[in-house]
């Protein structure tokens, strides 16, 4: 009898822990279906098997001209690739270290075809998305998934995170050794241990093979491994408490050098201690880096080795070392050098191999960026990059946190055969790593958390960027720009050169769509700093903006200088005086395209609230006094900079505090300034009446106000300060989109 579904289709062919666990999950669908699992529960787990709730999931979507109720089709419908609104989740799928075989690429590709839209979404994790899925179809698609050695297991949810690692792991000149089998190692060694399993929130590793380069970006994560060698022994530098999301901060040493030995057992140290000491009521303070700051780097470290002191031995902590000597990658063909001339190679093949060819250290052999314009590729596509694979590099292939696909191990006399059958299927583009190879997250494409629309944007500067590519000065041909859809940094806007992250403002009766301006960011050096916010413009005139940083970074760039040593010398000031025409919002006459976002024919609205006794539009009180919040926030930016961190707290204080009077004085003109009455009168009408609560964030940026009012710093220094500029902005966003709410609601119609 033949089988019948995909369950007994791959019996044998999964491993017994994973098909297990998939059947688990199964079953818990079933009781969720039955109401006999608590909805909170249930999300819960789904998330922590990959499956992830995204726009429009509510049976509602718009079309573009009016919102339409949306029934679902019958459950005995195959999903193919014309799904779209009826398969309204996104799974996302682990990629250890981005490393793939061509065999799970095919799968990939057909789970993409079968059950969601045809697209293959690389991740800035290194993950696979596939967006549009029925929750139904999950556990084949988990199946179908192990069956070739992946797994979606606590790809979401309040767990350890997908291990990332930089993907020259191995082929590197600069890295003292390979930590591809030690990341490997702690990925499985994490993956549903029994110490990971009570965060207050997700927790991130990653890996890099040197300081000096963007790497792994070890700076930025929860916890962060760099590979090191001393006297002799392998080993890793090791940081913690790192993270972006809305207030970004920098990972703190926890070991200068740990051992090999003790990676796994020290890991799980720092597990412990975040599971038992970590927030859990309130999840904007949940992730490690809070911890962290609010105990001090000494003091988690001393509980992190009092922790490992009393572990119980485990035997996989070294268990795997003994084949860490085994490890090479096993290249498919034997090295021989380019010898091609010119005139010979394919057209733009020289342009491709300048941009997109890294030479590996092992002689003969290269490295070549597959670009996948922000993130995407077709199953058609994947397919056919795997047929490449399969016949140059085996199963040396690797994602990106740029949202690319490297395959290593090119011998290099085929690197033009290689292109040309790239360019055959339309992955052929040179610009890896330059600025037209622009980073994007989902934003509101998918994103219930979206405000603007990032990937919306990210194509528009990718079009124009790349028609004007071969004319682009020198200077500015590597700067990142970096794109995210709202403040969490999902496009790790924070170490660009050029960030952007979307809000939006009122004008008039409209709400328009903005991007907040991130500049100075660093890229390399695992991420070493973060930029800060200059001022929020417009969408549409976010390519301006670009154009005008661009051609004054080209005319007054000193010899060899960084665009973010360029942005420091200039200062915020004057860097204010370029961005200053490009936030004007014009009149809806004048320029009715800024009221709509990139790729949406909707304008945003607040509803019609009416026009004064006179010829012009009422402009709100509030529109007026906001503007203090929003100088005095800029100029604590100005203050840090020129080291007066005293300053800069006070100012940052100060905007908070004259943003929240703002806000109060929408429903109490007369309220007094002094700052004991203001956040009385602000946690009163706002905070406890839950007004100031978005869907999401909740009470979250209120309490950057609280905690500054109530705990003033003992002691003053630039990282302090910069968090609290950082979090200033947020707030007088979040008041922003308060009034906003506040004006919608009071302009709806009463029966």
């Amino acid at each position: 009898m033949a089988a019948k579904n995909w369950k007994d289709v791959l019996t044998g062919d999964m491993p017994e822990k994973m098909a297990h666990e998939i059947d688990i999950f199964e079953a818990q669908i079933e009781l969720r279906k039955k109401g006999k699992l608590d909805e909170k529960v249930f999300a819960e787990t789904r998330l922590r098997r990959g499956a992830y709730g995204q726009r429009y999931d509510n049976g509602h979507r718009h079309d573009g001209q009016k919102e339409q109720t949306l029934e679902f089709p019958s459950a005995d419908l195959t999903k193919g690739p014309e799904t779209m609104w009826d398969a309204p989740g996104m799974q996302r799928i682990k990629i250890p270290y981005g490393g793939m075989t061509p065999e799970q690429m095919d799968t990939l590709a057909d789970l993409a075809e079968e059950y969601s839209d045809s697209i293959c979404h690389v991740t800035t994790r290194q993950d696979f998305q596939l967006h549009f899925i029925h929750i139904d179809d999950t556990p084949d698609l988990m199946r179908r998934l192990a069956g070739v050695g992946i797994t979606s297991r606590e790809a979401c949810g309040n767990s350890v995170r997908n291990v990332t690692g930089c993907p020259l792991a191995g082929v590197c000149h600069d890295e003292p050794f390979d930590f591809t089998p030690y990341a490997k190692a702690l990925t499985w060694f994490l993956m549903g241990h029994p110490d990971c399993q009570d965060f207050g929130r997700k927790f991130k590793p990653a890996f890099s093979g040197c300081e000096q380069h963007a790497c792994g970006l070890a700076q930025m994560h929860d916890i962060g491994y760099i590979a090191k060698e001393q006297d002799g022994k392998r080993g890793f530098k090791v940081v913690v408490g790192g993270g972006l999301g809305a207030v970004p901060v920098q990972a703190k040493v926890l070991a200068e050098f740990a051992s090999e030995e003790e990676i796994l057992p020290l890991t799980q140290a720092v597990a412990r201690v975040f599971a038992r000491l970590g927030e859990k009521k309130n999840r904007n303070k949940a992730r490690i880096k809070f911890l962290v700051k609010q105990l001090g780097i000494d003091e988690f470290r001393k509980l992190v080795e009092e922790e490992r002191a009393k572990l119980p031995h485990d035997d996989r902590w070294a268990g795997y070392l003994k084949d860490v000597p085994k490890y090479h990658p096993k290249p498919l063909k034997d090295a021989v050098r380019l010898t091609i001339s010119p005139s010979e190679s394919p057209e733009g093949f020289e342009a491709w191999q300048e941009t997109n060819v890294y030479p590996q250290r092992q002689t003969g052999y290269a490295a070549a960026t597959v670009a996948c314009p922000l993130g995407d590729l077709t199953s058609d596509q994947m397919r056919k990059l795997s047929d490449i694979a399969r016949k140059y590099v085996g199963e040396n292939i690797r994602t990106t946190v740029e949202q690319n696909i490297v395959l290593r191990f090119i011998s290099e006399a085929d690197l033009p055969a290689v292109y040309s059958e790239l360019k055959a299927i339309g992955l052929g583009d040179p610009g890896a790593g330059t600025i037209v190879d622009l980073t994007a997250c989902p934003g509101t494409d998918t994103c219930k958390l979206g405000i603007a629309a990032s990937r919306g944007l990210a194509g528009e500067l990718l079009q124009r960027l790349t028609a004007k590519s071969a004319s682009l000065p020198e200077a500015i041909k590597n700067l990142k720009i970096k794109v995210s859809g709202c403040f969490n940094s999902c496009g790790q806007h924070h170490v660009a050169d050029i960030g952007f992250y979307g809000n939006s403002r009122k004008a008039g009766n409209y709400t328009v769509p903005h991007f907040q301006v991130v500049l100075g960011g660093q890229w390399d050096e695992n991420g070493g700093s973060y930029g800060l916010a200059m001022g929020a413009v417009p969408s549409k005139a976010v390519p301006d903006v670009i154009d005008a940083l661009t051609d004054r970074f080209v005319a007054d760039r000193e010899t060899g200088e960084r665009f973010k040593d360029f942005i420091a010398r200039l200062g915020k000031k004057e860097v204010r005086e370029i961005l200053k025409p490009l936030m004007r919002i014009p009149d809806y006459t004048e320029a009715p395209e800024y009221y709509t976002d990139w790729g949406d024919p909707r304008e945003f609205t607040i509803g019609d609230m009416g026009v004064g006794e006179c010829a012009g539009e009422i402009v709100s009180l509030f529109s007026i006094e906001i503007t203090t919040a929003e100088s005095e926030a800029f100029d604590a930016q100005i203050a840090l900079d020129e080291g007066d961190y005293k300053r800069a707290d006070e100012l940052a204080y100060s905007a908070m505090l004259a943003a929240a009077r703002t806000l109060v004085r929408t429903q109490h003109q007369d309220v007094a300034d002094d700052p004991e009455t203001t956040v009385r009168e602000f946690r009163e009408r706002f905070y406890e009446t839950e007004l100031f609560f978005d869907k999401y964030a909740k009470g979250k940026f209120a309490e950057y106000l609280f905690d500054r009012h109530e705990n003033p710093p003992a002691k003053l220094d630039e990282d302090t300060v910069h968090h609290l500029i950082e979090q200033t902005q947020l707030f007088i966003e979040a008041v922003h989109a308060c009034e906003t709410r506040q004006a919608k609601a009071a302009a709806q119609p009463t029966l």
